[in-house]
């Protein structure tokens, strides 16, 4: 089979493509047939050697999120059969509850080999059964932008019919945080640097859009949207160079989730921080993906609102550093896949 690896130091020209070993499945694990591969930025962070990594880059199989079919299993699997349409979770080892250390150890595409292969080998527990009406290429968007967006918003922000959302850009997280929220009865406020792509948010349902392009200080914006008060939750991908200002956004006592630094790591005053913080009763958690028992309420979401993911482009297996270069330049709308 094909596989692609991580070379050192890693590039994404320097990825290369090899000749990886079928094996047979161990006890409790599944070969799946991988049939879709989709991007997120921690993909782009990792194949240029940016993302922090408790071993070498070198023979390192990238990508968290892929979905394929189910071709063999162990003799002691009992969640899945051959034939089976799967994803593979993003940590194989996060079953429920809170994240740990050590299931924070077990994503795919970093300790773990990922998804950028023709076959892969998973754990019966690292798998989720796709919805009934997806594609395998719309299924390969589920494991991490779609479970991150489902976890911010449902989990930690524990979204009310009524409320009012601010997500940020028009990538993986946030479209699906937008079809995620109009589902639940939100109001959505949605910013991008460009317009055609605010139109198309507005096409999905967002209610209000912001060219902060245009509207430097856009969280001005967005208060006037929402009378003054502010919005009672923010999808942050942004970071460090967006926070201070999704917190002038966000009404007092209102939730933030910080998923993303696409900003980059700029400097903080600290006493807008903190006394943003303080004084505003703002709730602020980091949201690393997700559990298994949170992607299966998702998937029961998705399938009770028809909900299809959203593709901007899709690129052949031998077209992977072409994707991820698609993936650097920003330029898309949801999500970019690679057929395999």
């Amino acid at each position: 089979m094909k596989v692609y690896q991580l070379t050192s130091p890693p590039t994404i020209d320097g990825m290369k493509i090899v000749d990886g070993a079928e094996r047979d499945p161990g006890p409790n694990e599944v070969v799946v047939r991988v049939k879709a591969v989709s991007l997120n930025y921690r993909d782009f962070l990792m194949v240029n050697g940016l993302y922090p990594l408790g071993r070498d880059y070198a023979g390192v199989i990238p990508c968290s999120d892929g979905a394929g079919e189910v071709v063999a299993v162990g003799a002691k699997v009992t969640r899945v059969s051959p034939g089976d349409r799967v994803a593979g979770m993003f940590m194989q080892g996060w079953q429920s509850g809170s994240v740990t250390p050590e299931t924070a150890r077990t994503a795919l595409g970093g300790e773990i080999d990922g998804m950028l292969a023709e076959q892969v080998v998973l754990h019966e527990d690292g798998l989720v059964t796709l919805p009934a009406h997806l594609s395998f290429e719309e299924g390969a968007c589920l494991p991490c932008a779609a479970v991150t967006a489902w976890n911010g918003l449902m989990m930690a922000g524990a979204l009310k019919p009524g409320d009012t959302v601010l997500l940020q850009g028009t990538g993986g997280v946030s479209v699906f945080g937008l079809q995620f929220a109009k589902a639940a009865g939100a109001r959505v406020i949605i910013t991008s640097s460009s317009d055609a792509k605010l139109e198309r948010a507005r096409a999905l349902g967002a209610d209000a859009t912001v060219n902060y392009r245009t509207n430097p200080e856009w969280q001005t914006e967005v208060r006037d949207l929402t009378g003054g008060r502010g919005v009672d939750q923010v999808i942050e991908v942004g970071g460090a160079g967006t926070l201070i200002r999704s917190m002038q956004a966000t009404r007092m006592g209102g939730h933030i989730s910080v998923i993303g630094v696409l900003t980059g790591m700029a400097t903080v005053d600290p006493w807008q921080l903190i006394g943003g913080i303080l004084f505003n009763n703002l709730k602020i958690i980091g949201i690393f993906v997700g559990s298994r028992e949170m992607f299966e309420a998702m998937n029961r979401a998705i399938t009770q609102h028809a909900i299809h993911p959203v593709i901007d482009r899709t690129f052949s297996f031998d077209q992977a550093r072409e994707a991820i270069h698609c993936l650097q330049q920003a330029g898309h709308f949801g999500k970019i896949v690679i057929k395999v």
